[in-house]
């Protein structure tokens, strides 16, 4: 069991890496223990536990779309409130829903923390996700957890840590949940593959994402994961190409554009964050391509999306196009292109 005491004390923990991290998630592979039963019962009813789980839907569409930032107490409040009902010793039924609220709040809010750079926060909220979901015995959101947590480790540029993550998952994974999971940890994979220099590596764990994802049908899987479809991985590929690029802009640049514009062109403004993301890493292909005229112009359009999100990692990239610009020889239009990300980046500080 998990209380409102016992989530405290998973929050209070330092954010770790390595075996001190692993080891410590290794008890997620067994059963979870089963609970007593208590004589005691909240008042909590299937009513009360379907208006919480839309809240927390709701809240993780808008991390989804906007960002961290404002919203991210909001959904620490709420995350408070569920761990309350479960000191009260709710029915068993609704006990493993609230479990389930609560795994869900603490991806969104770990989540929200990662994208506002607070890495330990942000761990901390996974590590309480991931016992959630194992309480409440939601697996697939478990999966969904770790593969949070292997994004954030190679954030903090630590791939190994990451593939063990990725690998832990897949070992929950085995044939228990659905194929856009599958396909968003083969990506995962693929990205460490990238930050390792395992280029072969990569082209197949980007094979295996496109091929399990191909059996994924509408509807068939839980609401947190549909954003995973052909427009997210067209995407992501693009990214990691993008990182391939800056190594070999004449072997990679092109291809990474291609798949960055065809998220583009399945997926449009009302993606918020990641149509942003989308633009930025266009526009670094550009650059990398000796294309300035279409490096400004993408650029113009990636300022206009950054300055729709409250995602310090949309500025955090932003500020990356920054240099590019720089330069004795630089055009007129790419001076003005500098100016646009140094206005957009000063209206909150750099990250």
């Amino acid at each position: 069991m998990m209380d409102r005491r016992a989530a405290t004390r998973a929050l209070a923990g330092a954010a770790a890496t390595g075996a001190t991290l692993l080891d410590s998630l290794e008890g997620w592979l067994q059963p979870a223990p089963r609970a007593e039963p208590s004589p005691r019962h909240g008042r909590l009813g299937r009513r009360d536990i379907e208006e919480l789980e839309g809240t927390a839907r709701a809240f993780r569409a808008w991390d989804h779309k906007y960002g961290g930032g404002l919203r991210r107490k909001a959904v620490i409040g709420q995350l408070n409130e569920v761990a309350s009902h479960l000191d009260e010793h709710q029915a068993p039924a609704i006990e493993q829903r609230l479990f389930r609220v609560m795994a869900y709040l603490g991806g969104t809010a770990a989540t929200m923390a990662w994208d506002s750079g607070m890495h330990k926060q942000a761990q901390n909220y996974y590590r309480l996700a991931l016992r959630a979901a194992h309480a409440g015995g939601d697996t697939a959101f478990g999966v969904n957890v770790l593969a949070g947590m292997a994004r954030q480790m190679l954030c903090r540029d630590r791939p190994q840590d990451a593939l063990e993550l990725v690998h832990l998952a897949h070992k929950r994974a085995h044939r228990t949940v659905g194929p856009r999971v599958r396909a968003m940890l083969h990506t995962r994979e693929a990205w460490a593959y990238v930050a390792m220099g395992r280029s072969a590596a990569f082209r197949r764990a980007t094979s295996e994402a496109a091929d399990t994802l191909a059996d994924a049908d509408p509807g068939d899987e839980p609401y947190w994961i549909t954003y995973f479809d052909r427009a997210e991985l067209a995407g992501v590929t693009g990214g990691r190409l993008l990182d391939l690029a800056r190594q070999n802009p004449r072997q990679h640049a092109e291809t990474a554009a291609e798949s960055i514009n065809k998220a583009l062109a399945t997926r449009g403004p009302e993606a918020g964050r990641s149509h942003a993301l989308d633009l930025i890493g266009l526009a670094e292909c550009h650059f990398l391509l000796g294309d300035l005229p279409g490096a400004v112009e993408q650029t113009r359009q990636a300022v206009e999306a950054a300055a729709c999100t409250q995602s310090s990692r949309v500025r955090t990239q932003l500020s990356h196009l920054y240099p590019y610009t720089v330069g004795r020889g630089a055009s007129r239009a790419v001076a003005e292109a500098r100016t646009m990300i140094r206005d957009q980046l000063s209206k909150r500080g750099e990250p």
